[in-house]
């Protein structure tokens, strides 16, 4: 639980930061940021992220289900199916 939550701790502090300065980055008065195109810019960064996330894990998953499929012929059965304990 210690692990998650740290871990959950320097994840906030990667995207809250770089937000919190682009919030208070006009260091005079005439100085304007448009958020519109940094909400965008945002979005389209953790969009990008969780799509090659997201074809990881997907490609991580058809790799198992090649792998260890019943039809492989490198694949012998583990001592349970042996003994027939399932």
């Amino acid at each position: 639980m210690s692990k998650i939550f740290h871990l959950s701790i320097i994840i906030a502090t990667l995207f809250i930061i770089p937000t919190i300065s682009l919030a208070f980055a006009a260091e005079t008065a005439g100085e304007y940021i448009d958020r519109k195109a940094e909400i965008w810019n945002l979005f389209f960064r953790m969009m990008t992220v969780a799509f090659v996330v997201g074809g990881v894990i997907a490609g991580t998953m058809v790799w198992q289900v090649w792998r260890f499929r019943e039809s492989n012929p490198n694949s012998k059965p583990t001592e349970y199916e042996e003994k027939g304990e399932f």
